[in-house]
């Protein structure tokens, strides 16, 4: 089943009176419902960039998918790099060594980082010297870290456990359809 919803339909980035908090909750109703029934896990990562993207207007909102490095037709290894997916912002970084930058770095410690000044965090990978602050959520299906969901902001300090909280919630929703992530 393919759903048609207009912008107007996200109330989250229509009411900037709402908490952070409350902005979110509405933001994880509409995801669930936004990819439910979709199995194709690029889809399903393009509409929750762009719901969040447009719903707190950040910077760069986007996913890193895990691409392993394929020592022969019969086994991959662990580790690889991560590989530009949906995202929704200015040019980005295509390839990420796995640790490396904040998202490499979520990736190897499989947990969320956040950094409340990019400036200060050691082998930042600065794709965009406009970004001050960034949140990197790991997508994760039977435990192994498949994507990053990664979010800069023009801010300082913009990120916190609230966005921690519901971010990891809402990537959860992503770990259904990963057919075309394996």
């Amino acid at each position: 089943m393919r759903m048609s919803i207009k912008s107007s339909t996200f109330a989250a980035e229509k009411d900037r009176s709402m908490t952070k908090e409350e902005q979110y909750q509405e933001l994880v109703t509409q995801v669930a419902s936004v990819v439910a029934g979709e199995t194709d896990t690029i889809a399903n990562m393009a509409n929750v960039a762009a719901i969040l993207h447009e719903a707190f207007g950040f910077w760069w909102t986007g996913f890193y998918r895990v691409e392993p490095i394929v020592e022969s037709q019969k086994s991959k290894v662990e580790r690889g790099e991560l590989v530009l997916g949906p995202f929704q912002g200015p040019l980005a970084c295509t390839r990420i060594p796995y640790g490396k930058g904040v998202c490499g770095t979520a990736w190897a410690k499989n947990e969320t980082v956040i950094v409340p000044n990019v400036h200060e965090f050691a082998g930042h990978i600065a794709c965009s010297s406009e970004s001050n602050s960034e949140i990197v959520v790991p997508v994760r299906l039977n435990d192994k870290v498949i994507a990053v969901l990664d979010i800069d902001s023009k801010e300082f300090n913009t990120f916190d456990e609230t966005d921690q909280k519901y971010l990891e919630e809402i990537v959860n929703y992503l770990s259904g359809g990963t057919q075309t992530l394996q």
